[in-house]
């Protein structure tokens, strides 16, 4: 029960590494709000944490636009009183080399994996500061540190993000918040649904693990750097990435 009476917002809750992550906060002992803009995802993942004898709201959230973020936030307080941890995990890809990219999907990329994980922490900081402190967890990735073929708008967010993370814990930790990135490899959720076996293959390859991250692997990181057992760990980017080798 490592995060037993603490209230976690987990963005992107509905699927793949947010829905385990949402399990196994809730399972640790956390009071859950599983956000996602798929009302009926979020539900079905506070709906299984409920059955489990866990306590969770599923929240509407579309990061990206700043109304939707402070009445998520309104409305977790009103359920819980304040926010002590926020995972901020939501994010999408639109791919495509640089050259052919479309502003529309560059503008995409960059309001939800990067303007949302601002609008989100900036919104729950006033709650962590009332309640003496706070964790919040950023979602990087491992192409935000090396860079990736066909991914400028993912890159560029994941890589302002760990910059994010980094100021945030300067400007926070006097508050007795920590600020920390977790950097996925390669990790098989939905979002690799549309990568062809070959380059996935390839992946493997280049892998010492010789394996793709399962969604729990990344869950796991998110718990350790919530919980009590990282109370002296902020301003770091965490690899979670299987020794992956660019």
């Amino acid at each position: 029960m490592r995060l037993k009476d603490k209230v976690a917002l987990i963005t992107g809750g509905g699927q793949g590494i947010g829905r385990l992550t949402a399990l196994t906060f809730a399972r640790e002992g956390a009071m859950v709000a599983v956000a996602d803009i798929n009302m009926s995802a979020a539900q079905a993942v506070a709906t299984e944490i409920e059955r489990a004898d866990g306590h969770a709201k599923p929240i509407f959230l579309d990061v990206s636009r700043s109304e939707s973020v402070d009445a998520a936030i309104q409305a977790i307080i009103n359920w819980t009183g304040g926010i002590d941890i926020v995972v901020n995990n939501a994010g999408i890809t639109r791919d495509s080399r640089m050259q052919k990219m479309t502003e529309d999907q560059f503008d995409a990329v960059i309001n939800v994996n990067l303007r949302g994980v601002w609008l989100c922490a900036k919104a729950c900081v006033p709650s962590m500061i009332s309640r003496g402190g706070g964790a919040i967890i950023n979602a990087a990735s491992v192409v935000g540190l090396h860079g990736n073929f066909g991914q400028t708008n993912y890159v560029a967010a994941k890589a302002g993000v760990i910059g994010m993370t980094k100021t945030w814990a300067r400007e926070l930790g006097p508050n007795g918040i920590r600020v920390n990135a977790v950097a996925p490899g390669f990790t098989a959720t939905e979002m690799l649904a549309t990568v062809p076996d070959k380059v996935l293959e390839s992946v493997r390859e280049r892998t010492p693990l010789r394996r793709l991250g399962k969604p729990e692997d990344i869950a796991n990181a998110y718990l350790f750097l919530a919980s009590d057992e990282s109370s002296f760990i902020t301003g770091v980017t965490l690899s979670v990435d299987g020794g992956l080798l660019f």
